[in-house]
């Protein structure tokens, strides 16, 4: 046997790698080790420990991009250019921010108030058209409640809509009367749509929608799903998109009674570049802060009212199995009991009508107060809690008053939801809440608000881990709109999206948006 050696060519040297995008030295939980990060064409292209050579953006923490998995994008822009009534701690404050607004034509308009906050309240505690009045504006006034759900008008914007004595409540809304019967100037959950206030331009609506991504992406966060987008907004969206504009992800999920939701119906979800428009958002009940939320018993601290069926459960179901038919995302509102069993309900039916769609992705909005009975139904109907950790700690003064000390406990009840197998998916429901997800992040880890109160949280037990809470916001919601195979984790291969953290005292603090490889904030 003959050997022989040196007649084969040396194999050739590897192609040098170019360099990378960007690079990025930090850990990837807190108070772990720092990982080096780089990023080549918009995906994560290696992962692995430290050298020592200082990324181009200093953190104290990288994650997967977070986003908020239920927002407004439109209402936060109308919210940052309007008149800002968020954190008023009295009505007499209230009054005199609305006093001091600008002098103008046309309607004027503003967002924040909660009555719950009040102590100088008026007799039956919500606010009264007549001390709009008095204000002598010489404009029709409307103020949308902190939550959305209730509306205060000024006396003559009440006659601008045809609000009379005789006018009766609207199924699924309330007229806030004095006891001859007469409205007073507020209007509850369906009741606000008998408003017509002035449609915004097209540039006006343009002006709110880039304002509030703008407001988005400077709190680390790579993309927002928005809830009940009508087809004036999607229209923005997708000339944003379309130009290169849209420097972050939006999931839409349409207003069902929209043109674009007719579309959805007949052919299905359909996306952009940075643009998915998957289902529709429904409502089942109101607010809890407004008494509009559906509970199956009466609220403690109003024992003749159980809240507001925005939509009867029939047409919640008839609208889940459209959709899901169809293969489109829903997504469906219900805070009291009742109108979280309402939507399970649909749920229930659309998944038995049409068992070919069961990797579609269903949800129920806020999931506030769940009956006990109700909570392995979540896991067990493939429906996704998609929860604010930051209302649990806005609501905690009041929300006993309404429930009662048993029912309370039913209430934002994110740790109960996890140990029975549910997915999880946050976001802050701004404006109702603050965009920033840093707040979400101590809520759900700590049940306190920013000055530390209560101490060791309220109804700790259902605090979550820092771990558990950053996976809400980033797979969780990956995983919401059937994104989790490319989003959602730091992995090789996958899309870069990342959020960087600095550690400030007890709280983190984004300092940094990275959406498809891009740095777009700061």
């Amino acid at each position: 046997m003959i050997w022989l050696f040196g007649c084969a060519e040396p194999p050739a040297p590897a192609p040098a790698q170019p360099p990378p995008d960007l690079v990025i030295e930090a850990p990837l939980s807190p108070g772990g080790p720092p990982m080096r990060l780089e990023v080549r064409s918009g995906k994560i292209a290696a992962l692995g420990s430290s050298q020592g050579a200082i990324g181009g953006l200093p953190a104290d923490l990288v994650t997967a991009g977070f986003v908020d998995a239920h927002g407004h994008v439109e209402g936060l822009g109308k919210a940052l250019l309007s008149l800002d009534l968020m954190g008023s701690p009295s009505y007499a404050d209230t009054l005199a921010r609305t006093k001091s607004a600008a002098p103008g034509e046309g309607w004027l308009t503003g967002r924040g108030w909660d009555q719950n906050d009040w102590t100088d309240a008026p007799a039956g505690g919500w606010p009264l058209a007549t001390d709009l009045d008095a204000l002598a504006l010489g404009r029709p006034i409307a103020l949308t409640r902190v939550d959305g759900h209730a509306i205060w008008l000024s006396s003559d914007a009440l006659a601008a809509a045809g609000i009379t004595k005789d006018t009766p409540d609207p199924v699924g809304g309330r007229i806030v009367r004095d006891a001859a019967g007469a409205p007073t100037g507020v209007l509850i959950d369906n009741a606000v749509d008998l408003v017509k206030i002035p449609d915004p331009t097209p540039e006006e609506r343009k002006r709110r929608v880039v304002k509030a991504i703008d407001a988005i992406r400077a709190v680390g966060l790579t993309g927002v799903h928005d809830m009940g987008t009508s087809d004036d907004v999607l229209a923005v969206y997708e000339r944003l998109d379309q130009a290169g504009k849209l420097p972050i992800r939006i999931w839409v999920y349409l207003d069902p009674a929209s043109k674009a939701a007719e579309r959805l119906y007949a052919s299905g979800p359909w996306r952009g570049d940075h643009l998915a428009v998957v289902g529709v958002k429904a409502y089942a009940d109101g607010a809890l802060g407004s008494r509009g939320a559906l509970l199956t018993a009466p609220y403690a601290d109003e024992p003749d009212r159980t809240g507001l069926a925005v939509s009867s459960a029939t047409d919640l179901k008839a609208l889940a199995e459209r959709a899901l038919g169809a293969g489109g995302a829903v997504a469906i509102h219900g805070i009291g009991d009742q109108g979280v069993r309402n939507a399970l309900d649909a749920f229930e039916a659309a998944r038995a009508a049409h068992p070919e769609k069961a990797d579609v992705r269903l949800r129920v909005e806020h999931a506030q107060v769940i009956h006990p009975d109700d909570v392995a139904r979540f896991a067990g109907l493939g429906v996704i809690a998609s929860m604010q950790p930051t209302h649990a700690t806005s609501d905690m003064p009041w929300a006993e008053a309404r429930l009662g000390p048993e029912r309370v406990r039913w209430a934002y009840t994110w740790r109960t939801l996890l140990d029975a197998n549910a997915h999880l998916a946050f976001g802050s429901d701004f404006p109702v809440e603050s965009v920033d997800p840093a707040l979400g992040l101590w809520s759900a880890t700590t049940r306190q608000d920013q000055a530390e109160q209560p101490p060791g949280g309220w109804y700790p037990d259902q605090r979550l881990t820092f771990d558990e809470a950053v996976t809400a916001f980033t797979s969780g919601a990956a995983y919401a709109v059937h994104e989790d195979d490319h989003l959602g984790e730091i992995a090789e291969g996958r899309a870069a999206d990342l959020t960087l953290w600095r550690h400030e005292g007890a709280h983190w603090r984004a300092v940094g948006t990275i959406v498809d490889g891009k740095v777009v904030w700061p």
